[in-house]
């Protein structure tokens, strides 16, 4: 007898809510806060929120973190033990640099839909301020030769050879080891390229904090943000930001060339914080009351060569992934640009927004109105915690959608570090 074929049926996931700590700038509020510690704050929250206390209420848990200790292993798995998740709750491990939230959310999404799961939490976190340190690798191979050597005067040859300048500690470094250049650099030559005037990106992050400040002053955040180390609001935030005061800031990207148009405020500064989002399939939130926001109905990732791109002047910048991720993930799901209500696109610069938008524009998808685009502030005004970002964004566009009380559909856009981008779909009945 053959196996019996299974043919899973897919079924919609649902957006619930989401819950995140403030984020802070690098060496601030969070200092001192683990990976741990802050992305445990995030899912406490939400945990509080929607009644998860007890064994079973969540299927699993899917986070990871970009930068990490190695006492950060399992770190999904031992921030459950640490929160009021019961401790049977699954959990594991992601990482896919600034994307993986997102990527998280997509993994979560993919069990629910397939019915190996009713529910499950998604997220991440990030912290500048408490970046590992390493080993100077000349120490390291030094240390594992005394580890190896067999007698002790082996051993006191192999320490002989240490130098005071293997005492140096290996710092992590913001950049591409393909490029040894810095995000920013990456992006300042597509902004280079592609023209990207200054006044438009001041423009853009003098916007994203107004909006940002408006959705505090609204109420918008009160269920979406949990205050942690004494920050009820995102630090970086700077509600009088205006495109006159952006415009006194000196380049800081793109120096060695004529003209730099990227500064610190039309950038995102290094970021500590942590993010959740729960999801769950339609059942599951029916038989305990709870109101779906939206619904995540489609999701796609891309990479570029940006190698071959930014580096040897060809058309792929670092950040420019999204171009292609979104058109494959329209033409399958049969949408345009037009269709969409709300428009989320993670603003690592102002520059390589604008240069996305303009990308797509290109490829024949039309323009986005900026009405439409990061309706309630984004990462220039938020921060960007790098695995945070992606579960911030689900969890503003689900809330955003609901808000509209009426079908409505959001796109989301996500770069990463790696030259790749993880897309999705929102969408409201």
């Amino acid at each position: 007898m053959s196996p019996r074929q299974l043919s899973p049926v897919v079924r919609r996931v649902a957006v619930i809510g989401g819950a995140r700590i403030p984020f802070a700038r690098s060496d601030g509020p969070y200092a001192t806060a683990s990976n741990q510690q802050m992305l445990t704050a995030a899912l406490d929250g939400l945990v509080e929120r929607y009644g998860l206390q007890g064994p079973g209420a969540v299927g699993e848990f899917v986070a990871g973190a970009v930068l990490k200790h190695a006492r950060d292993f399992n770190l999904a798995r031992e921030t459950v033990l640490s929160s009021h998740l019961h401790p049977s709750t699954p959990a594991y491990d992601i990482q896919q640099a600034c994307g993986t939230g997102l990527q998280a959310v997509v993994a979560a999404a993919n069990k629910i839909a397939l019915g190996q799961t009713e529910s499950a939490v998604a997220g991440g976190a990030d912290t500048a301020s408490d970046a590992p340190l390493g080993v100077n690798d000349r120490l390291r191979r030094i240390l594992l030769e005394v580890r190896r050597a067999k007698s002790p005067g082996a051993r006191l040859k192999a320490l002989a050879k240490v130098r005071p300048g293997h005492l140096v500690p290996d710092i992590p470094r913001n950049a591409e080891p393909r490029t040894g250049l810095s995000m920013g650099e990456h992006a300042a030559v597509t902004a280079r390229a592609r023209g990207i005037a200054r006044e438009a990106q001041d423009e853009l992050a003098a916007t994203s904090h107004q909006r940002l400040a408006a959705a505090y002053e609204r109420g918008f955040f009160q269920d979406l943000v949990v205050p942690f180390r004494g920050l009820a609001r995102d630090q970086n935030l700077r509600p009088g930001s205006t495109v006159e005061k952006l415009a006194s800031l000196k380049p800081v990207f793109g120096l060695d060339h004529p003209d730099p148009t990227m500064t610190a405020g039309n950038s995102t500064p290094l970021t500590d914080g942590a993010a959740t989002v729960l999801l769950a399939s339609e059942e599951w939130a029916r038989a305990r009351g709870l109101e779906p926001l939206a619904y995540l109905t489609a999701y796609e990732t891309a990479a570029v060569d940006f190698v071959g791109g930014d580096v040897a002047g060809g058309e792929d910048g670092l950040l420019m992934a999204p171009a292609y991720a979104v058109p494959r993930m329209l033409e399958r799901a049969g949408l345009a640009l037009d269709d969409f209500d709300l428009v989320e696109i993670h603003e690592a610069f102002a520059s390589q927004v604008l240069a996305t938008l303009a990308a797509w524009e290109e490829r024949g998808l039309g323009t986005v109105d900026r009405a439409r685009l990061n309706i309630a502030g984004s990462s220039l005004a938020t921060g960007h915690p790098f695995a945070a970002t992606g579960a911030r964004i689900v969890a503003t566009l689900a809330k955003l959608l609901a808000e509209r009380d009426a079908p409505a559909r959001g796109l989301i856009s996500v770069c990463a570090a790696g030259g790749q981008g993880v897309t999705a779909v929102l969408e409201r009945a």
